[in-house]
This record gives structure tokens, C-alpha cells and sequence, in this order.
């Protein structure tokens, strides 16, 4: 018998952004996004495509702004259903780390899905905008 998938559905509205989302951990890397940030959409399209998540996520957003609530409230809303996916996390491990090379860089990344936030970034930027997306988001 294969067990259910890990799948969660979440949704936000505040004064700045309007977002629905459906993930789905098990899934096939196939993606539907639309938060009106092309590299945003783009690098969530790649984490799903190479962690073999499924993820419809939409988002209207204060754009006429920037692009910060949008970015924000959308890692929020993953955040919470990747939270209410996992489940009770049994059978999975609680860290794990790896190395992704990619055309001109290499990046890492370490989870630990523990239950306590924390993040540690470290990046340098040659440009302020990448496409659309300030840098520094």
C-alpha cells in the first residue's frame, strides 16, 4: 500500500499581497507559478524541479511598490505548508545538506527541519537586480 502523499494547501491575503498556494513533497518537480517576479519564479521553480516537489503557487502582489512582500509572504506561506506537509516527520530525517553546482556558481545548503528558526545567508551580489528581483531579497 503507498502511503498519502505529503500535501498541504495554504492561503494568505493581506493589504499587500493576495497568495494561494498547493504543495505537494512527493511529487514530480512540475510547477504552475505566477507571483509576477520572473527570477523568483524561476528559482522556485528550479528548488521544486530538482527536489521533486509539485507547487501551484499564485501571487498578487504590491509589485507597483517592489517586489519585498511578495517575496516575503510567499516564503511564509511555503514555509507554513511545508510545516503542515511534513506532518509528524516520521520516517524522514531531521538534517541534511548538499552541494548544487550550477553554470557559474556553487551553492549549499544546510536544513534541519527541527522546528527552530534560524537562517544563515551569505551571498555576494556583482548587481543590485537580477531581472526584476532586487538582489538583496
Amino acid at each position: 500500500m503507498m502511503p498519502a502523499p505529503r500535501h498541504a494547501e495554504y492561503a494568505r491575503k493581506t493589504r499587500e499581497t493576495d497568495i494561494t498556494l498547493q504543495l505537494t513533497l512527493d511529487g514530480h518537480g512540475k510547477t504552475e507559478l505566477n507571483t509576477g517576479v520572473g527570477f523568483f519564479d524561476h528559482m522556485l521553480d528550479a528548488m521544486c524541479r530538482f527536489g521533486q516537489m509539485d507547487l501551484k503557487l499564485t501571487c498578487r502582489g504590491d509589485l507597483e511598490v517592489d517586489a519585498h512582500h511578495t517575496v516575503e509572504d510567499c516564503g511564509i506561506c511555503l514555509a507554513k505548508a511545508l510545516k503542515e506537509a511534513l506532518g509528524d516527520r516520521a520516517g524522514i530525517r531531521r538534517c541534511a545538506s548538499a552541494f548544487m553546482p550550477m553554470d557559474e556558481a556553487l551553492a549549499f545548503a544546510a536544513l534541519d527541519i527541527s522546528g527552530r528558526p534560524y537562517l544563515a545567508y551569505s551571498a555576494d551580489f556583482r548587481a543590485p537586480m537580477c531581472g526584476a528581483m532586487d538582489t538583496q531579497l
